[in-house]
Parts: C-alpha cells; sequence; structure tokens
C-alpha cells in the first residue's frame, strides 16, 4: 500500500539455496543438455538472448543511420580549453577518458550516486564529462567545473597556478576512489578494508617488498597498493644503475643503443635488490636482533592499466631543475620479468629474461603518453593518446592534431600509460559474480 518493499529473511535464504543448486546442476550438465536447455536463464547462459519487440523495431526504422567506427571516425576527440594554466588538467583528462574500461563504466551509465550533494561529486561530474567528449560535438569543452570540484576535494591544487599533471592525477584518482564507494561494484567486495570500485579495478597493482636479513636471510614481506611506479633517471642526484657491459638483448622490443636509456632499464633499477646499508638496520623477526638487510621491490599484482611516471622534476637541498634525459619507451611492454614470481629469474640485479615469454596476461599496449615542455619554472603539458589500433592523436588544450607513431616514440615522455592485452578473471570474483547474477 506505501508501495515500500517487503522484505523475508526466509524467502531470502531459500533463494540462495536454490540457487546454489542451480549453479551446481549447471556445472555437472554443462556438457549434456541441449542448446534449447541452455538458453534457460539459470541453466546455461547468464543472461536470455535480446529479440526486438515491436516498437523497437520501429524505432530503428525510424532511425536507419548507423555510426560505424572507420579510419575518420572521430567521436570522442574533443578538445579542452585552458582555464588558466590548466594544461596539467586536460592532458589528464585526455589520458582518463581515452582508458578503454574506464569509458566503457561511465558510458554504460554504471554510476550509482550516493552522495548527500550529488552537484560535488567528482564521479558525476566525470560521468558527464565522458557524454560530452563522445557527444559527436567537434568545438572544445570548458571543462570549468571539473575545475571547481578539484579546487574543493583537493586544496593543493586550487589557484592559477601551474600544477604538477601527475599529482593531479594521484589526487584525482584518489577523489573519484572516495566518491566511488556508493556504486554497486564498489559494494560487491567481500573485504570491507578492501575497495572494488571501477578506480581500484583498473589503476591498483599490488608491490611488494621483500626485506632480506643478511644474518640469517629470513624475509620479511610486505604487499602494498599502487596506482602508478615513479622511476629514476640518469643524471639525477640518485645514483642510477647502468646496463651491464655486454647485454644488449633485445627486451619488450627495445634493442639497446648505447647511450639510450630504455624504460626496461628503468624497471631493473626500481625492481634491482638494494642495500640498506649499517645505518639503517632493522629488527629481524627471525633471528631478533638489529641487522643489516637487503630491499628489492617487484610487482605482486598487475593492474588493468600500468602508469609510470619518471621523475623529471628534481627538488634537492642544492637545486630544484629538470632532467631532460630521452627514455625510450616501447608501444608493447612485458612486465613479466619485474613480477614477484619472477625472482628467481633475477639475480644480484641482473635481469634474466624467461626462455618462454609466451605470457599474455603479463604484456601491456601503450595508449596515452603525457609530456612536458619547458623549465621547471615555466612549461606546457600535451598529450598523446591512442583512438585506434595504430591512430594517434595530438592533445594540446583546444587544438587536436593526428600524430605519426615516431612522434609518440619519439618525445620525451613524463607519464606513460599501458593497457593490459588480456583481461582475466579471479575465480572467486567471478562465482561471486555468478551468485548475484539472478
Amino acid at each position: 500500500m506505501c508501495k515500500d518493499y517487503v522484505y523475508d529473511k526466509d524467502i531470502e535464504q531459500i533463494a540462495k539455496e536454490e540457487q546454489g543448486e542451480a549453479l551446481k546442476l549447471q556445472a555437472s550438465t554443462s556438457t549434456e543438455v541441449s542448446h534449447q536447455q541452455c538458453s534457460v536463464p539459470g541453466l546455461g547462459e547468464k543472461y536470455p538472448t535480446w529479440e526486438t519487440t515491436k516498437p523497437e523495431l520501429e524505432l530503428l526504422g525510424h532511425n536507419p543511420r548507423r555510426r560505424r567506427i572507420t579510419s575518420s571516425f572521430t567521436i570522442g576527440l574533443r578538445g579542452l580549453i585552458n582555464l588558466g594554466n590548466t594544461c596539467f588538467m586536460n592532458c589528464i583528462v585526455q589520458a582518463l577518458t581515452h582508458t578503454p574500461i574506464l569509458r566503457d563504466f561511465f558510458l554504460s551509465d554504471r554510476h550509482r550516486c550516493e552522495m548527500p550533494s550529488p552537484e560535488l561529486c567528482l564521479v558525476c561530474e566525470m560521468s558527464s564529462l565522458f557524454r560530452e567528449l563522445y557527444s559527436g560535438n567537434p568545438s572544445p569543452h570548458v571543462p570549468y567545473k571539473l575545475l571547481h570540484l578539484v579546487w574543493i576535494h583537493a586544496r593543493h591544487l586550487a589557484g592559477y597556478r601551474q600544477q604538477d599533471a601527475h599529482e593531479f592525477l594521484i589526487a584525482a584518482l584518489d577523489v573519484l576512489h572516495r566518491h566511488c564507494k556508493g556504486d554497486d561494484v564498489g559494494k560487491a567486495a567481500n573485504n570491507p578494508n578492501h575497495c572494488n570500485c571501477i578506480i581500484d579495478q583498473i589503476f591498483t597493482g599490488g608491490l611488494q617488498s621483500d626485506v632480506t636479513c643478511q644474518a640469517c636471510h629470513g624475509v620479511s614481506t610486505t604487499i602494498d597498493p599502487c596506482w602508478d611506479i615513479s622511476l629514476d633517471l640518469p643524471g639525477s642526484c640518485t645514483s642510477f644503475w647502468p646496463m651491464s657491459p655486454g647485454r644488449e638483448s633485445s627486451v619488450n622490443g627495445e634493442s639497446h643503443i648505447p647511450g639510450i636509456t630504455t624504460l626496461t632499464d628503468c624497471l631493473r633499477r626500481f625492481t634491482r635488490p638494494e642495500h640498506l646499508g649499517s645505518s639503517a638496520k632493522i629488527k629481524c623477526g627471525s633471528c631478533q636482533s638489529y641487522q643489516e638487510s637487503t630491499k628489492q621491490l617487484t610487482m605482486n599484482k598487475l593492474p588493468v592499466v600500468a602508469c609510470f611516471h619518471f621523475k623529471r622534476f628534481e627538488h634537492s637541498a642544492k637545486q630544484r631543475r629538470k632532467i631532460t634525459t630521452y627514455i625510450s619507451f616501447p608501444l608493447e611492454l612485458d612486465m613479466t620479468p619485474f613480477m614477484a614470481s619472477s625472482k628467481e629469474s633475477r639475480m644480484n640485479g641482473q635481469l634474466q629474461l624467461p626462455t618462454n615469454s609466451g605470457n599474455n596476461e603479463n604484456k601491456y599496449s601503450l595508449f596515452a603518453v603525457v609530456n612536458h615542455q619547458g623549465t621547471l619554472e615555466s612549461g606546457h603539458y600535451t598529450s598523446f593518446i591512442r583512438h585506434h589500433k595504430d591512430q594517434w592523436f595530438k592533445c594540446d588544450d583546444a587544438v587536436i592534431t593526428k600524430a605519426s607513431i615516431k612522434d609518440v616514440l619519439d618525445s620525451e615522455g613524463y607519464l606513460l600509460f599501458y593497457h593490459k592485452q588480456v583481461l582475466e578473471h579471479e575465480s572467486e570474483k567471478v562465482k561471486e559474480m555468478n551468485t548475484q547474477a539472478y
């Protein structure tokens, strides 16, 4: 009578039990049941096939034009007006709006806002931004509301000063992550301390730190979530670990050229064992005494989108400067050698490639590059984004121009965005999704 929902615990429990029995039946009879039986929801297909109704057929008849993906397809290519030193924001927005899974999430209207004030929700604004950029409107968009919300939720970025694009990326992901928690996907996680929102599903990886005691060789392991990997460069105050002589084999499609540092070199340095020294002794859990140790970082879990940040801006007690060293990076990247599971293949910091590198689960494709031109005091951010396979465009605020792959790979590089080529499903997650499907 009052239009409220009625919830019955007993019926809910019976439904769950029946659903479990149906799933068991599906698993045991999947090879025996006929195609007709498989089409029954609960036995075979997860969803019934879509059959057009008469009103839908009429609508299709009135709208015969269809959008076809061709080489000249420009939907999604839209410039952003610079609102006063906001190029740092525009280039990150272009990278995020061309992240395939994030685009699919927002364009399929998956966000359900539960904030008390939806007008302050950054995820709602991102959803609106995706609609604007993929509307087909060729005129540049004015992202004034996004800038306003960033000023509200990340006050250290407020004002018209030039900001760091990397700092904006992390701040934006953090606010999006916090505002996403009302989504159905975010609620699905069993562990209350673990967020399963779309931001974490796409960008969060697991960084493993192994600290080895030099006395008893006991290993203490911690795994921390990370949204990006910051890499040191040659020429910085920190000593760079060079390529060892004689190791000029092609890694990740990068032919080593003497004097040219590659992304793989930087990742090798990032994952090499580091001796902590006598001034940084730690208490070993095994021998219960303070001992010298070595620390090694590896990837325990790879994110769907891997973001690499080159530390080009150096702030030390002696000087503040920009490091302009050219770093070669590939279109395709294999992260297998830098996984914790591949640690045995790395001895004394020397990378030893596995004989069979056909593990597609750890392979990535480049889809966006953010660049910085100029000096530490005054500069400008632009980005390259991949629109279709092998089709690249340069985004310079309101101006978008076609670019070649050579333009992309020859650029200096500040932030690199790579997307996994193969998306795997965790068995527990699939089980959970199946459980909630009906």
